[in-house]
C-alpha cells in the first residue's frame, strides 16, 4: 500500500510563547492518537514544529488507507436456528436480514462452546484523506486553552485568530474546512522578511520552503540557534550569558528568525541589588543577563530580535533606550526604600490582612518570630537571631521595590536588613524564609534561616487548618501542599532529628489562641504532613510501611 508524508499548519495570529511549547505537544500527542484509533500506520513523525504564527505536524510515509478488518458477528445457536428438518427458521431469516447476507449463504461454525449462526465480512480500512480532517479538528478541540476567542463576525474560537490552513496528503490538498478556514498549500513568512504567500508544493518540502521565507518551525532547531547565538554574544563581550530554561523557552516561543543582539546600560544600575535588576530584564524585557568571571552581574545585557536588520545598532540603541526607565525606576525604588529602616515597615504591616479570622501580617510576624526561636533553640541556632529575623521577615512587603517587582521579596528584605546594620545571618534569613520555592529549589543555608522557613510554614498550616480552610481538589489558595513539601525538605534533608512534629504543631498552636476554632488541628496538620510525607517516598518506589 502506497504511504506518502502528511503536513498540517495552523496559521494563526502570535500565540502566547509561555504556552506555545505545551500547545504544540498537545496538537501532536492528539493526531497521533487519532491516526493510531484510525489504524493508520506511518514511518515517523516530526514534532515541536511550532513557531509564534503556526502550529504544525508533519507525519511521514503515512499510509493511504488502514487495514482491512474482518469482522465476525454470531447469531443464534444452530438447534434454534434451524427446525428439525434443517430448514432455517425466524431466528436464521433475522440474522441474515440483519447481515445482508442470503439466508442459503448462512454459515455455521462453532464458538468453542457450541454450533452458531456466523457471518463474515470484510471492512475497508479508513482512507487517511476521509478521516484526517476530523483528527485534526479533534486535536484543536483539546488543545489546553484556558480561554478561548472570537474575532470578526465568527462564532468560531480558537486561542488567537486563524488566517490560513495548510494540510497536504503527499502533494495533494486534502479539502476541509477547519475553524472557519478552507484548507489549501499556501503558508505564509515571516511577518517581516517575507510577508506573502508561501506555496508549499509536497508536505516533505514545507520545512525548507518556510526556511526560505525566514520561518525555522522546528522549535528545537530555533531553541538551540537561540541559545548559541545568546552563549556567543556573551562570550564576545568577555563574560557568561546566564541561560534559564524557562527565559529560553519564552524567547523561543516570540521569535521565528532568531538574531540575538548585545545591548549595555551605565555601571551606575551595578548599584542596584542584582536580583532586580536581572527581573527587570528579564519579566519586563525577556533579555538574558551576563556575567563575569567571578558571578558578577556585567552592565550588558542580550535581546533576540526576531529580524535580520540591516543596521543592528538601530535595534540595540532602542533597546537601550527601552530598558533604562525601568532600571531607573529599580534604582529609585532602592534609594528611596533605604530611607526607611525595616523596623519602620514593621509597623506598617499592622494595616495588611494576612487572613481575616488570623489577622494582620503583623500579627504572623510576631508569631513567627516566637516559634523560630522556639525551633532554633530545637536546632542548636542562635535564638536572638532566630527572633529578629522572624520580626522583620515581612517588613519588605510593603516596599516599594517589592510592590513594583514582586519576585524581589525577602531578597529586597535582606539588603535593607544589611543596610540597616542587621547582623549577616539575620539579613540572609529574611531572603532563605522562602526556600524552597519549588521541588527541587536549594533550601536555606543558615540555621536561623531554616528556623523561621519552619516557623512561616508551621504557622500558616496550623492557622489555615486552624479556621477549617483545608485543601480540597484544585482548591489551595495558601499553598499548603507546597509549604508541607517544603516543611519536610527542610527538616529531613537538614536531619533535624531533635525537632517533634506534635509539639512544634502544639507550640504554632498557642501562638494563634483565640484565633482558630478547630480543636483538631493538631491531628489534622499532622496527617496532612505524614500524608505528603508518605506520597514522597512512594514516588521514590519505597514501601510505605519503612
Amino acid at each position: 500500500m502506497s504511504a506518502q508524508d502528511f503536513i498540517v499548519e495552523i496559521g494563526v495570529e502570535e500565540l502566547p510563547p509561555t504556552a506555545l511549547k505545551t500547545l504544540s505537544q498537545s496538537f501532536t500527542a492528539a493526531i497521533t492518537a487519532g491516526l493510531t484509533e484510525a489504524e493508520l500506520s506511518f514511518t515517523s513523525s516530526k514534532e515541536l514544529l511550532a513557531a509564534p504564527r503556526r502550529l504544525a505536524f508533519i507525519v511521514e510515509g503515512l499510509t493511504e488507507q488502514g487495514t482491512d478488518k474482518e469482522i465476525v458477528a454470531w447469531g443464534p445457536p444452530a438447534k434454534i436456528a434451524f427446525d428439525d428438518d434443517g430448514k432455517p427458521g425466524k431466528a436464521a431469516i433475522a440474522f441474515a436480514n440483519k447481515n445482508g447476507i442470503a439466508v442459503e449463504d448462512l454459515a455455521v461454525e462453532n464458538d468453542g462452546k457450541q454450533d452458531k449462526l456466523c457471518a463474515r465480512s470484510t471492512q475497508a480500512g479508513s482512507k487517511a484523506v476521509d478521516v484526517l480532517p476530523g483528527i485534526v479538528q479533534n486535536a484543536l478541540d483539546q488543545l489546553p486553552i484556558a480561554k478561548r476567542m472570537r474575532w470578526g463576525a465568527s462564532r468560531t474560537e480558537f486561542v488567537r485568530p486563524v488566517h490560513w490552513i495548510v494540510m497536504l496528503f503527499g502533494s495533494d490538498v486534502i479539502p476541509a474546512t477547519i475553524l472557519g478556514i478552507d484548507s489549501s498549500n499556501q503558508s505564509r513568512g515571516h511577518r517581516f522578511h517575507c510577508n506573502e504567500n508561501i506555496t508549499i508544493n509536497n508536505a516533505s518540502d514545507y520545512e525548507a520552503a518556510l526556511k526560505n521565507a525566514y520561518v525555522i518551525v522546528d522549535y528545537q532547531v530555533r531553541q538551540a540557534m537561540v541559545a548559541a547565538q545568546v552563549k556567543a554574544e556573551g562570550e564576545n563581550i568577555g563574560g557568561h550569558a546566564v541561560i534559564g530554561e524557562d527565559l529560553l523557552d519564552e524567547v523561543t516561543g516570540l521569535v521565528e528568525w532568531p538574531v540575538a543582539l548585545t545591548g549595555s546600560f551605565e555601571d551606575r544600575f551595578l548599584d542596584v541589588p542584582a536580583e532586580a535588576l536581572i527581573s527587570s530584564m528579564k519579566e519586563h524585557q525577556k533579555y538574558f543577563h551576563v556575567e563575569d568571571a567571578n558571578g558578577k552581574l556585567m552592565p550588558n545585557f542580550i535581546t533576540v530580535a526576531n529580524i535580520e536588520s540591516k543596521d543592528p545598532t538601530q535595534v540595540i540603541s532602542g533597546n537601550e533606550r527601552v530598558i533604562r526607565p525601568r532600571l531607573d525606576d529599580a534604582a529609585f525604588f532602592f534609594a528611596t526604600d533605604k530611607k526607611t529602616n525595616l523596623d519602620a515597615r514593621v509597623e506598617r504591616l499592622k494595616t495588611v490582612v494576612f487572613q481575616k479570622q488570623l489577622g494582620t501580617t503583623y500579627e504572623k510576624t510576631q508569631r513567627i518570630s516566637k516559634l523560630a526561636a522556639y525551633i532554633a533553640a530545637h536546632i542548636h541556632g542562635n535564638i536572638d537571631y532566630a527572633q529578629r529575623a522572624g520580626q522583620l521577615c515581612k517588613a519588605d512587603l510593603v516596599s516599594d521595590m517589592v510592590l513594583e517587582f514582586d519576585k524581589m521579596q525577602g531578597i529586597a528584605g535582606m539588603y535593607y536588613a544589611l543596610n540597616d546594620g542587621e547582623p549577616a545571618e539575620v539579613a540572609n534569613a529574611i531572603r532563605e524564609q522562602y526556600l524552597p520555592k519549588f521541588s527541587g529549589d536549594k533550601l536555606p543555608e543558615t540555621l536561623t534561616g531554616c528556623a523561621v522557613a519552619l516557623a512561616d510554614r508551621l504557622d500558616t498550616l496550623v492557622g489555615i487548618f486552624g479556621v477549617n480552610q483545608i485543601p480540597s481538589g484544585s482548591k489551595d489558595p495558601f499553598a499548603l501542599r507546597r509549604a508541607v513539601l517544603g516543611f519536610i525538605r527542610i527538616i529531613s534533608e537538614k536531619q533535624f532529628l531533635g525537632l517533634d512534629i506534635d509539639s512544634l504543631l502544639i507550640e504554632a498552636k498557642n501562638g494563634l489562641a483565640g484565633k482558630i476554632s478547630n480543636d483538631n488541628v493538631v491531628t489534622d496538620v499532622n496527617t496532612f504532613i505524614m500524608d505528603r510525607y508518605r506520597a514522597i517516598y512512594q514516588d521514590q518506589n519505597v514501601p510505605a510501611d519503612t
